[in-house]
């Protein structure tokens, strides 16, 4: 079998409506903006800006958000072409399927399926111990976890994902109308943030606006959590600075996963080629405005050095600091909400993603079957949300928190070069979207999105390093022989030469058929 024959985007279209295994196309642009935005606008906004802030970039974490979005926006602007030209579901796994082969494929299919499974669960987790918090500042004593024989039971995560497992099983555009309400009250407790925490600014506290380097605390003991391109240059362990500034946008790109993640819902959106680029557009947009506001309000109260001396430093941490106890129960509950939307959208894409692979026989096809009344993937959300409950009540799930980030990176950059393998062999595609400057803008999103993985810690790396090799075990002990394309190639040659047991050609000069890129 040739593993890196690609699938035809003819037989990708073709595949989405197969009887039994499609999805109904409901979504609109507010859809899909309210979408973006509510995945985005979560935990991101009320405490990774804060970390960032505090551990490596200071003041200038509002470049950082600047550069995460950039990045963010140019790799954006390759999914919106390919979606417009495939709009299945399936996002980065079904461009790199059609422009680069199955096995580039199943590693991105599988680096997505780490990304929304542990940003689910690692969400889900936080979730319940924010509502705990909640519950604390209203009085009432809500412990975020029980013990059972022994081990933590986070039950604020079993509730979550039932209640959201049970809206997607129920129609993508059900929960789509509940997450719009969830999002649009938590706009309203960001705007309120922005406008409170600038009546509290300092301008001296935007000095130096980007730190100077300094040694971490634990110098060579923190060899594990530096970047891996301050560990492959021999940088010693470092924070602020340059270096600290892009530091903290590879960190602060957990806060932009959304947008890849709306793009699996292409097959279940009403006229993709317009609804897709715009809503998009307009959520990211909507993020970065109220991302790069908050991070100036937040620097701007108080000193990065003060929130440095708190362990997990958030936005409660600043209006605490200032004496604004009041606001600090208004940024919990929206945290609560923050968190409430983005799960509910991290659960429908890890299982549209899931049911492209197995559309495609790289996992069971039984995965992929769809409900007759409702045209959702009722057995496979119930699977999915099940096991991101399991490991968010009962591990510590949140130690892999950086996995969520180099699982999207990965899929970024594939994504991006995809567009060029695309427009090379496909030139009669006229998509509804082009990325402008096709030839250099493309690269330049690859090249900052490597840089970006490589400021991610040495101990993210070797974990992902884990994962990818998990992931070849399970491709060659069984998504190579299960291939669909592989049975569909084996038996139109079969059915050419009359003989069952000839072998497969190592050239794609009869692939035409199932291979047309």
């Amino acid at each position: 079998m040739n593993i890196f024959r690609t699938k035809s985007i003819e037989q990708s279209i073709a595949d989405a409506d197969e009887p039994g295994r499609k999805l109904k196309r409901s979504l609109s642009t507010w859809d899909l903006m309210i979408m973006g935005v509510a995945v985005a606008v979560g935990a991101g906004i009320f405490s990774v800006g804060a970390k960032a802030a505090a551990n490596f970039a200071g003041p200038a974490v509002t470049i950082s958000f600047a550069i995460a979005a950039i990045t963010c926006a140019l790799a954006i602007m390759c999914y919106a072409e390919f979606a417009t030209a495939i709009p299945v579901a399936g996002s980065a796994y079904v461009f790199t399927y059609a422009t680069m082969g199955e096995v580039l494929a199943w590693i991105i299919g599988w680096n997505l399926i780490l990304e929304l499974f542990t940003a689910a669960a690692v969400i889900a987790k936080y979730w319940g111990i924010y509502l705990s918090t909640v519950f604390g500042l209203m009085g009432v004593d809500m412990p975020p976890s029980i013990n059972v024989g022994g081990v933590d039971l986070y039950w604020g995560a079993f509730l979550i994902v039932a209640i959201f497992t049970v809206l997607l099983v129920l129609g993508t555009k059900l929960s789509a109308r509940v997450g719009n309400v969830f999002t649009l009250i938590k706009i309203a407790v960001v705007l309120f943030v922005i406008v409170v925490g600038f009546s509290y600014v300092k301008f001296s506290n935007y000095t130096p606006f980007v730190p100077a380097s300094e040694p971490t605390d634990s110098g060579a003991a923190d060899v594990m959590k530096q970047s891996f391109f301050g560990f492959l240059t021999g940088a010693a362990p470092a924070q602020y600075g340059t270096l600290g500034v892009f530091a903290g946008a590879a960190l602060v790109f957990f806060a932009f996963i959304g947008f890849d993640v709306v793009a699996t819902s292409a097959e279940e959106v009403k006229n993709p080629q317009k609804t897709l680029p715009r809503g998009i557009f307009g959520g990211l947009a909507v993020v970065t405005l109220l991302y790069i506001l908050v991070s100036l309000a937040l620097t701007g109260m108080v000193s990065y050095t003060q929130l440095a001396e708190v362990k997990n430093p958030t936005l409660t941490t600043a209006f605490e600091a200032v004496g604004n106890t009041d606001a600090a129960k208004v940024i919990a509950f929206g945290s609560l909400v923050g968190l409430t939307t983005v799960i509910m959208v991290l659960l429908m894409g890890l299982s549209r993603v899931v049911l492209a692979m197995s559309r495609d026989g790289l996992l069971p096809r039984s995965l992929s079957k769809t409900s007759e009344k409702r045209s959702t993937p009722a057995r496979l959300q119930i699977i999915c949300g099940a096991a991101v409950a399991l490991v968010a009540g009962l591990t510590n799930v949140d130690l892999l928190e950086e996995m969520i980030n180099i699982g999207t990176l990965s899929a970024f950059v594939m994504v991006s070069l995809g567009i060029l393998v695309l427009r090379k062999k496909r030139p009669d595609l006229k998509p509804a979207f082009r990325v402008p400057f096709g030839k250099v803008l493309p690269w330049v999103s690859a090249v900052l999105c490597l840089y970006l993985m490589t400021n991610l810690a040495v101990e993210t790396w070797i974990f992902f390093a884990i994962w990818l090799v998990i992931g070849m075990i399970i491709y060659v002990s069984y998504g190579q022989r299960h291939s669909r394309l592989n049975e569909k190639f084996a038996a139109a040659k079969n059915a050419v030469t009359g003989d069952a047991h000839s072998k497969q050609p190592k050239g794609d000069e009869d692939e035409d058929t199932y291979t047309k890129v």
